[in-house]
């Protein structure tokens, strides 16, 4: 258990004795300092709460508190002193002191005052390390990768954040929607506010609704009280809509509504209330041929797609499979408390060869199944999954007539590549081929080290 850390600053052996009997349990620790030069040797930022007394020999606890400010701006003290004056108080508070006392001084309630300063200071840390964790988490720099698609894909991102927009982005299942959806949240104006996220894919039609726009009691069987909507709860902030190809006409109808109106009217009442809400919404499907089959509205989808974000698929960003790769590797070899160093060579190959039709996920399940059955620091082949092994050991079956021309290209290269330890001069001249040529091929077949 983490000892609640006590910083007394007074030069009274009686004053001493007092708060080790105080704080004698072995919860806490306390630091006993009698003049300036010893305070500041003796505070660290882990310390917890200060006791300050206000006359100190040949100083006084003011100055030596604007001290231990200046490197600790987040310190908690509480001032001490037998001559209190309204003046020297107003003066401690005005510099940040939590509170002052006057000698003699209650036990009881300067216990419990510095237990409160100490659990106050412990959720304030909390809330600024979360800050800064999601900051960190949903920050363009944090999102994985460095190829061409994904940095156009993050241009558009960083110009739509501090707008208030209605975004579409679009891209098959396991691109990363979502996140990208948290990351023009949490890097706009209304980072502040409610975040709320609906993905109609998982919640029966029946439900989109009441969900959405909440509902009056007795709006339907089972109502039995009001009940506000996401959208209402969203209010001033923003409404993530996940696969938003999956909602009926009449919900379509009444997001339409929300975006012209900025209004919505709950299930069972004849009152129309106002939002004010950001709508990023996401799909895995074509939305404009879902238009030309007459499945969602046209007029809707025009509203919607107003700034389109396309997320690429994996297959088409393999550069950045060996930057996500490792970034999994960290994570979740730290969280399975295994000492991981990396993967082969052969391990990385077979993640380059494989087309992951399910995306980002896919290769982030991939990489937490291997870290799992392996003992070892390094992760190879046999740790992945049969399909991942089989698009490298198999020469491809499909595809058209320069595709398999291409495969086959690729194929012969890396044979060469290994055969000659991945020396591309030595490999061009045993291909027959110039070393510009070899390197222009590695390129467009996407073939790296």
């Amino acid at each position: 258990m983490k000892k609640k850390i006590i910083h007394l600053v007074d030069d009274e052996n009686i004053i001493h004795d007092i708060f080790k009997r105080i704080f004698k349990e072995p919860e806490y620790r306390l630091i006993i300092s009698e003049n300036k030069s010893q305070a500041k040797a003796n505070h660290t930022p882990y310390v917890d709460v200060v006791i300050m007394d206000l006359m100190i020999p040949g100083t006084s606890g003011i100055e030596i508190f604007k001290e231990l400010k200046k490197d600790d701006p987040e310190i908690r003290a509480i001032f001490l002193t037998a001559y209190g004056t309204i003046e020297s108080a107003i003066e401690a508070i005005k510099l940040g002191a939590e509170d002052y006392l006057q000698k003699p001084f209650n036990n009881v309630e300067i216990r419990h005052k510095i237990d409160r300063l100490i659990k106050e200071r412990n959720t304030s840390k909390e809330n600024i390390q979360l800050k800064r964790m999601l900051n960190e988490r949903f920050s363009f720099n944090n999102i994985i990768g460095k190829s061409r698609a994904l940095m156009k894909t993050l241009s558009i991102v960083e110009s739509v954040v501090n707008t208030n927009s209605t975004v579409l982005i679009t891209g098959e299942s396991g691109t990363g929607k979502e996140l990208i959806a948290k990351a023009i949240f949490h890097n706009s104006s209304r980072r502040d506010k409610p975040f709320f996220s609906f993905n109609s894919s998982n919640i029966p039609p029946t439900l989109f609704e009441s969900m959405l726009f909440g509902h009056k009691k007795g709006a339907f069987t089972g109502a039995y009280t009001d009940k506000k909507g996401i959208f209402e709860e969203a209010d001033t902030g923003t409404l993530f809509l996940d696969e938003i190809a999956n909602l009926d006409h009449e919900t379509q109808t009444k997001i339409l509504r929300v975006l012209e109106e900025k209004e919505i009217q709950p299930l069972g009442s004849n009152k129309s209330t106002k939002v004010d809400v950001r709508i990023i919404v996401a799909t895995n499907v074509n939305l404009k041929e879902k238009v030309d089959q007459n499945e969602f509205r046209e007029d809707l989808y025009y509203r919607l797609n107003i700034i389109n974000i396309p997320l690429p698929p994996l297959r088409e960003r393999k550069e950045d499979i060996p930057l996500l790769a490792e970034h999994f590797i960290k994570k979740y070899a730290k969280e399975n408390n295994k000492q991981i160093q990396g993967m082969d060579k052969k391990f990385l190959k077979y993640l380059m060869d494989y087309d992951w039709p399910g995306n980002v996920r896919e290769l982030e399940n991939a990489i937490i199944r291997a870290i799992i059955l392996t003992n070892n620091e390094t992760l190879i082949p046999d740790l992945l999954p049969n399909e991942v092994k089989g698009a490298y050991q198999q020469s491809p079956k499909k595809g058209s007539f320069y595709e398999r021309i291409d495969a086959l290209k690729r194929q012969f290269i890396l044979e060469s590549l290994e055969r000659n330890n991945w020396v591309q001069k030595n490999a061009s001249k045993e291909l027959g081929l110039k070393a510009t040529t070899l390197s222009e091929l590695m390129k467009r077949l996407n073939i790296q080290k």
